[in-house]
C-alpha cells in the first residue's frame, strides 16, 4: 500500500492511526486477498462495525442538534446521513480512491471508484478509527466529515426533493420518478454528476451536484419548481 497516499488520508481524515495493521485492513478489498484469507484480512469485519459506529454517533449528532424535533425526523434524517451514497461522499473527499488495496483486474474496471466499494470503505475506516482509539476518536472524525451535511429539520418536515417529487407525482396519477446519469465532469477526488429526473408525459429536468444523491435532489428539486410553480410545501 503506498504510503503517501495512506498519510494524505489520515490528514483529510483528521486521524492518525497507532495500530497501522488496522488502517490497512480497512483499505483492504476482498479481491486482493484468496478467499480464505478474505474472511478475516478484508474490511468487511471492520465494515460492520463501522456502520454501528457511524449510527450511534450520527443518532447522538442529531438528538444533540435537534432537542425538539420528532422522533421521525430524526429517523429520516439518520437514514439520510448512514446511507452508502453518503459514505462514498466522505470516502472521495478523503482519497480512498488512491489508498485502497484492491486486486488488479478489478482496478481495471474502476472497482475502487465504485459508489458501494468506497461506503463499504469507508465505514470500514471508523470501525478500524473505534478500535485504535476508541468512540470518542470515531466520534470526532465523524462529527467533522458529517455536521456539514445534517439537514435543518426544524420547523417541520425534513426537506427532501426526492420525497416530495414522489409525493407530488402519486397526487397527480403519475408513475414513480425515475433518475438517470447523464453526464459525469472533474477529477476522481472531486467529480460533478450530471443528472435527469424522468416523470411519464413530462419533459425531463437535470441537475448536478459532487455525487450522484446530490444531482438527484437538485433535479428533483428542479422540477417540482417548475411543475408547481415553486409553491410546493
Amino acid at each position: 500500500m503506498a504510503q503517501a497516499a495512506l498519510a494524505a488520508l489520515e490528514d483529510r481524515l483528521g486521524h492518525r492511526f497507532q495500530r497501522r495493521d488496522l488502517i490497512e485492513q480497512a483499505l483492504t478489498h476482498a479481491s486482493a486477498l484468496t478467499q480464505d484469507e478474505a474472511r478475516r484480512k478484508s474490511y468487511q469485519r471492520l465494515e460492520f462495525l463501522g456502520d454501528r459506529v457511524l449510527g450511534l454517533a450520527i443518532a447522538a449528532l442529531l438528538q444533540a442538534r435537534f432537542p425538539e424535533a420528532a422522533e421521525g425526523q430524526l429517523s429520516r434524517a439518520l437514514a439520510d446521513l448512514v446511507r452508502k451514497e453518503t459514505c462514498a461522499e466522505v470516502a472521495r473527499e478523503i482519497g480512498v480512491s488512491d489508498a485502497l488495496r484492491i486486486g488488479k483486474g478489478e482496478k481495471k474496471t474502476g472497482l475502487n471508484r465504485k459508489v458501494a466499494v468506497l461506503g463499504d470503505a469507508c465505514e470500514a475506516i471508523l470501525g478500524a478509527v473505534y478500535l485504535d482509539a476508541g468512540f470518542p476518536a470515531a466520534e470526532a472524525v465523524i462529527s467533522a466529515h458529517w455536521s456539514h451535511r445534517v439537514p435543518d429539520i426544524t420547523g417541520g418536515a425534513m426537506a427532501d426533493p426526492k420525497t416530495a417529487l414522489q409525493e407530488w407525482a402519486h397526487t397527480q396519477g403519475l408513475a414513480e420518478p425515475t433518475y438517470r446519469e447523464v453526464g459525469r465532469a472533474g477529477p476522481d477526488h472531486a467529480p460533478v454528476f450530471r443528472v435527469e429526473v424522468v416523470l411519464a408525459g413530462l419533459s425531463p429536468v437535470a441537475g448536478e451536484g459532487q455525487s450522484k444523491r446530490v444531482a438527484e435532489r437538485t433535479a428533483a428539486a428542479a422540477m417540482l419548481a417548475r411543475e408547481t410553480g415553486g409553491q410546493n410545501g
